[in-house]
């Protein structure tokens, strides 16, 4: 079990902007790791309704628990690590083991037994160290669409927001107001 806070920059980006950054930093397709993220709430969207957002990521080593919790200018992280067995019994009965995340559930008055997949969606990744923060580039794909982020995680918010800003004006990219991956996979769902 882990917390921490998360302060991240996020930027949509085309797929010729993306090549090109790609290219540019000498990211190889060897770079790259595919992850799948499963995002869960509730029926009456208990968690969205409060900016918070639930999920499992399953990676090629490990899977993961995670909810995010809005902090001021960043998101308190909680994550506690699954089994391949564990992740079975969430996606297919609800069923979480204790944790950490569980109890955090729990002071926030949602039950497990509330809780329902609401869709997954799988990013093919690459994190390269970049002034002080990690820049990671990401390509998703989720209920028949794709698309292409570029993210700065940071530790400072003030230096990480000068920092991801200076990034894109070097590389002639527009700011674009950036969704989370599960606003845009509940944007997709709905349409």
């Amino acid at each position: 079990m882990s917390r921490n806070l998360e302060i991240e920059f996020k930027n949509i980006v085309s797929k010729s902007e993306f090549d090109y950054l790609i290219e540019s930093f000498q990211i190889s397709e060897k770079d790259f790791f595919t992850q799948i993220n499963h995002y869960f709430d509730t029926k009456l969207l208990s968690l969205r309704n409060v900016g918070a957002a639930l999920r499992i990521r399953e990676l090629p080593n490990r899977s993961e628990l995670t909810l995010k919790i809005p902090q001021g200018q960043g998101l308190l992280e909680i994550n506690d690590h699954l089994t391949e067995h564990q992740v079975k019994e969430i996606m297919t009965y609800s069923h979480f083991p204790p944790c950490e995340v569980l109890n955090e559930l729990r002071k926030m008055e949602i039950e497990q037994d509330e809780i329902e997949c609401v869709g997954s969606l799988r990013t093919d990744r690459a994190e390269i160290p970049y002034k002080n923060g990690t820049l990671v580039f990401d390509h998703s794909y989720y209920l028949g669409k794709e698309d292409f982020e570029i993210e700065y995680e940071v530790a400072n918010w003030d230096e990480g927001n000068d920092i991801f800003r200076q990034l894109l004006m070097e590389y002639n990219i527009k700011v674009r107001p950036t969704l989370s991956k599960i606003a845009r996979l509940y944007e997709q769902k709905m349409r």
